[in-house]
């Protein structure tokens, strides 16, 4: 009874108080790191898309992100300084025993991962995040699932940001014990790619809008899940 009281009373400060009053401080503090792995594959690639996402984040809900991207290794203890890690990369990935044990307890503690599949990375991911979570499924999220509209509205679907092999964007979540979204996986989208300079990828601005409005609605769910 106590807990729901609670949950209620949350539900409530969030619906009357601004946005920017009731966000994950440490979040807005520590801003959004990349992840520096092992294995041959590009993590490193377009170092400009998470100041950039910052940017349009500030913009549109009045938060305070550094316009600075952090690079991490999962083998680091400052891992678990950041809520917020970004993957992505075109070819192989691999982490050390070390690493995997760094990030299941850097997830399992509160961490988001978020994996966007430059093109060539979807194999190697997916052999990783079950060397994590072993016991846990990368589980779809169809458009009835909030991160979808909970700021700007995307029930029709994920957008299709590259062609890659013009199969159908889609999304994949793994989940904790109480239903908490611990990391979140793109395919055949490239949502990321989205938030690159223009002349970059020299995509059309209203792709680049679609992209960086979708990425706006990571950082919401994450702020007010």
């Amino acid at each position: 009874m106590k807990r729901n009281i609670f949950a209620l009373l949350i539900l409530v400060a969030c619906l009357i108080v601004p946005l920017k009053a009731v966000v994950d401080t440490g979040l807005q503090r520590t801003g959004f790191a990349r992840l520096n792995y092992d294995g041959g594959g590009d993590w490193y690639n377009d170092p400009e898309v998470l100041p950039n996402l910052a940017q349009y984040v500030n913009s549109t809900l009045g938060t305070a992100f550094p316009l600075t991207q952090s690079v991490v290794k999962a083998s680091d203890a400052k891992l678990f300084e950041y809520p917020f890690i970004y993957l992505t990369g075109h070819g192989n990935l691999r982490f050390t025993d070390r690493e995997i044990d760094n990030l299941r307890a850097w997830m399992e503690r509160g961490g988001f991962l978020y994996a966007d599949d430059d093109y060539g990375m979807n194999e190697s991911f997916r052999r990783e995040i079950r060397r994590i979570f072993p016991e846990r499924e990368l589980i779809e999220l169809d458009p009835g699932f909030p991160l979808y509209t909970c700021f700007y509205d995307f029930s029709s679907g994920l957008p299709k940001i590259h062609l890659h092999d013009e199969q159908a964007p889609k999304a994949y979540g793994i989940f904790d014990d109480n239903g908490r979204l611990m990391t979140l996986y793109t395919f055949e989208t490239n949502i990321s790619d989205g938030w690159a300079d223009p002349a970059t990828h020299k995509d059309p601005p209203e792709i680049r809008e679609l992209a960086l409005k979708f990425g706006t609605n990571i950082i919401y769910y994450l702020l007010t899940r």
